[in-house]
């Protein structure tokens, strides 16, 4: 469809808890835009997310569309209904544009039998000798191989296409833009495993425009990436070469490109990814998840005042339901309760001391990586504070603001697409 909606060659998906930073989100991808690179801005929000803070999917619209109105952007923006299902997506058919297809549950899930048959003598090709330019060794495959690759991810794919076809009947074919997730399985995709995935995709008639598999090591929530830098860039661009083989092979849209699904702050893979981008001309999507939200309470404690009493505040409450606030990001989080200062200690510390044990910054002795992740997933405290939190937003609005901009621009775009 000529006229389809087309995800930009570079996108960043932004998170926005409380959808007040809209504005100052946008103002990072307007400096990026003043150095001559287009980052188109997506702001996504899950209905994990709506459900925590008791918003509705048109809030997160309402508030990129106000930020694009302020700041005159002219450029495209993108609202991605993050991680949704067939029984959660109705909710965001009116306000997305993007949509993240979950299909979580289903990957390992075994195939039937009749359908994986079907699949391999569907493609003859991915059995056998398979060179990838871009991939320095070519892969022999078996039948069984492949057939144990599809018993995994061949439900995975259907479920995608279930969701996919449910979207296009309410929105109407290429007015959307589509993301397979793929990323929450137990090991990293092989490009072998990528492939089969990816003809299951064309077999769908899934119009997909990023994927996001599965990479090796941790990406924990709000904090840096745990594993093997050198491992990750060589998954990273036999990926790329993998999805630009099955473009062409599969008739795939020629603008799919990886997502990865960072869970913030991943600041030690951006140079191999940004490498990989120059010497592939490939493009890429990536998913933070609540950095925005952890600017916010750095910009409290920055402000001084009545916003540090109200940072200090929501940490110990944090502290306290600690069990509660973890368990659904069991996976995702790895705190040293031992490193988990006392809340009598913390409601002592002066602002300084709180935003240098918050903001990530690794060359200050001070930062507390167990503090961040546990403020990370503690935003159901400030959620239950309602306006007296959002009010304090308001007060403490350019201290907050500056630390968003700042962050997004300088920690996040300017590494991974401008450099210097």
């Amino acid at each position: 469809m000529s006229n389809a909606l087309k995800l930009e060659r570079y996108s960043f998906g932004v998170g926005d808890r409380f959808a007040r930073q809209a504005k100052a989100q946008l103002r990072a991808f307007v400096l990026a835009a003043a150095q001559g690179v287009e980052v188109t801005p997506v702001w996504n929000k899950s209905h994990r997310e709506h459900t925590t803070v008791g918003s509705r999917p048109a809030s997160v619209l309402a508030a990129a569309q106000a930020a694009v109105r302020e700041l005159d952007w002219t450029r495209p923006f993108r609202v991605d209904a993050d991680h949704i299902r067939l029984d959660t997506v109705d909710a965001f058919i009116a306000a997305s544009d993007f949509y993240t297809l979950d299909v979580a549950d289903s990957i390992g899930q075994p195939a039937e039998h009749e359908d994986v048959r079907a699949f391999v003598e569907r493609h003859p090709e991915l059995v056998g000798r398979i060179e990838i330019p871009g991939i320095e060794e070519a892969f022999e495959t078996t039948r069984a191989e492949i057939e144990r690759i599809a018993c995994k991810y061949l439900k995975a794919v259907r479920e995608a296409g279930r969701i996919y076809r449910h979207v296009a009947s309410r929105k109407g074919e290429g007015r959307f833009i589509t993301e397979v997730s793929m990323d929450e399985t137990d090991s990293p995709q092989t490009p072998p495993e990528l492939l089969v995935i990816l003809a299951a995709v064309a077999d769908e008639r899934i119009p997909a425009q990023t994927v996001a598999p599965k990479f090796t090591g941790r990406f924990n929530k709000g904090v840096d990436y745990v594993g093997d830098v050198a491992q990750f860039g060589k998954e990273f661009g036999d990926d790329i070469a993998v999805i630009a083989y099955a473009v062409g092979r599969y008739d795939l849209p020629d603008n799919l490109k990886l997502s990865v699904h960072s869970g913030s702050d991943k600041f030690s893979i951006y140079g191999p990814v940004r490498g990989a981008l120059a010497r592939t001309g490939a493009g890429l999507h990536v998913k933070t998840a609540g950095t925005t939200w952890l600017e916010e309470i750095t910009g409290l404690a920055e402000s001084g005042g009545e916003g540090l009493k109200l940072a200090r505040e929501i940490y110990a409450a944090a502290l306290d339901d600690i069990e509660a606030l973890c368990a659904p990001y069991a996976t995702v989080i790895d705190i040293d309760r031992a490193r988990l200062p006392p809340k009598e200690e913390v409601r002592g510390w002066s602002s300084g001391q709180f935003v240098s044990a918050l903001r990530h910054d690794p060359r200050d002795a001070r930062y507390n990586p167990s503090l961040r992740q546990l403020l990370h997933v503690g935003y159901k405290v400030a959620a239950r504070m309602g306006e007296r939190y959002l009010n304090m937003l308001e007060a403490c609005e350019e201290t907050v603001a500056r630390n968003v901009t700042e962050n997004l621009y300088e920690r996040h775009i300017k590494p991974l697409f401008i450099g210097g």
